[in-house]
């Protein structure tokens, strides 16, 4: 097994508390729409997914049209709610203080509600140039697909084997793998449900931390044991 090079950080429940926000936003509009749905169960079955591809999801399963009006509705009551509500998580900034191999951003998240989150909570400026949405790739390839991991991997010039994915949804785990990295799974965030760690795990993750500052004696013991194989 190949060493780590290179952090790939999820964004919405890995650094910013959001998903818990966007879960209540759309659980309220599918309610009023016709498919009652809670936040607890939003989050658990949803998070990590554009609200795009969620609602072809619910279409499909729910077999009821969903109106179009709901994807524009959905992201402008988001992006307030983002602008006043959206925190850091905890441990955030110390982990980046401590960490020392290069790390990036790959999210679903378009690039202008990222800088709106990252501005807000004051990490913008640490990952500077290094901030990617899938979503600039095209609809179509957002996760789980693998794209956006293998993009943010180029742009460092490292070989996906070598770098470790931070998570906190299946669907971020599935893409993670797909794309032949390793991950380790996250469920510190807010919208975290009793079989959240187990999902993660069956996902694909080698490991689940519930705390950021964690993650730097977990990445070393990864790297520590890459290592040993290697030798």
């Amino acid at each position: 097994m190949n060493s780590i090079d290179l952090i790939i950080f999820d964004c919405d429940g890995v650094l910013v508390d959001s998903e818990i926000i966007a879960s209540e936003v759309e659980a309220e509009l599918l309610t009023e729409a016709g498919y009652p749905i809670s936040t607890e169960e939003m989050a658990e079955r949803f998070a990590g997914m554009t609200w795009h591809n969620t609602l072809l999801a619910i279409e499909k399963e729910a077999d009821i049209p969903i109106s179009a009006s709901l994807l524009g509705r959905v992201e402008t009551i988001l992006d307030q709610r983002l602008a006043l509500d959206v925190q850091l998580i905890d441990g955030v900034k110390p982990m980046l203080a401590q960490l020392k191999l290069p790390h990036c951003i790959c999210s679903n998240s378009t690039t202008a509600r990222l800088s709106l989150m990252l501005s807000k909570v004051g990490i913008k400026a640490h990952f500077g140039k290094h901030i990617y949405s899938a979503r600039d790739l095209g609809e179509d390839r957002v996760k789980p697909k693998p794209d956006i991991f293998l993009h943010g991997a180029k742009q460092f010039g490292i070989d996906p084997s070598r770098v470790l994915v931070i998570e906190d949804s299946v669907h971020g785990v599935h893409g993670a793998v797909a794309a032949g990295m390793r991950v380790v799974g996250f469920t510190g965030a807010s919208h975290t449900y009793p079989s959240h760690a187990d999902k993660l795990t069956e996902a694909g993750a080698e490991t689940v931390i519930s705390r950021m500052s964690a993650l730097p004696g977990v990445i070393a013991a990864l790297s520590e044991w890459s290592e040993t194989l290697i030798a």
